[in-house]
């Protein structure tokens, strides 16, 4: 991992311990930098994973890597109990001040902390790509739903237009790390965030991967043109 002045970075092979102090050093200002950086489509983004759940009054849902819980929250203005779980006590700790009746605890996504079949929906958004091991999250995610339950996943992806995909790349690695030094309490965390995107499999291969632990009726939905993809499926 490197180490600045600035703070550090988790490097691609996403040790977890990497990850969780990279996230800690970001968590003061994590909401703040990621509605930024995104132009505001951040918000867009969590509504649009919340709709794709089909949440209903009384379900359970688990949101992993929940962060500050902006995402948690979002997820029970459907009346549904969202419960989120995240790998970095920063994160948690940032979300405790700023949304104290959100239900935030500890949880490695790949050691979830329930039981099997807790879960009528399961979600992750912005975070799959941080695990260090994406098919045992995938089926630790299962693992924790109900038969017949489903698991949306939101992520960056791969912008479907080829000349916005090359603007939009060179935003990743240029401009992104340039603005998040003027906003984030750990730009460098940043410089992570590009190059675990331009790694992360694009739509198909994600889906392919999702189907081959546990779960079934596997789609996706592009959001913004591909930057963010919404990957719905089934608890088989």
């Amino acid at each position: 991992m490197s180490r600045t002045p600035q703070g550090q970075r988790a490097s691609l092979d996403k040790q977890p311990h990497e990850v969780a102090a990279m996230f800690d050093g970001v968590a003061a200002r994590y909401d703040l930098t990621n509605t930024v950086l995104s132009f505001g489509q951040d918000r867009f983004w969590r509504r649009a994973t919340r709709a794709a759940l089909g949440l209903r009054p009384g379900e359970r849902v688990l949101d992993v890597g929940a962060g500050t819980g902006v995402s948690t929250e979002e997820l029970a203005h459907s009346g549904a109990y969202a419960v989120g779980a995240d790998l970095s006590l920063g994160m948690l700790h940032a979300g405790k001040r700023t949304r104290p009746g959100v239900p935030l605890l500890a949880g490695d996504a790949l050691r979830l902390p329930f039981a099997d079949a807790s879960f009528d929906a399961v979600t992750i958004s912005f975070a799959l790509r941080n695990v260090n091991d994406t098919d045992a999250a995938l089926r630790e995610l299962a693992r924790v739903t109900r038969p017949g339950g489903r698991l949306v996943v939101c992520e960056f992806s791969t912008p479907v237009n080829p000349a916005f995909r090359t603007v939009y790349l060179s935003y990743l690695m240029r401009s992104l790390p340039a603005v998040a030094r003027t906003v984030s309490s750990n730009p460098d965390a940043y410089v992570y965030l590009a190059e675990s995107i331009r790694a992360w499999p694009d739509q198909a291969a994600l889906a392919a991967r999702i189907g081959t632990a546990g779960w079934g009726r596997v789609a996706w939905r592009n959001l913004t043109g591909g930057v963010v993809a919404l990957h719905r499926a089934i608890r088989d």
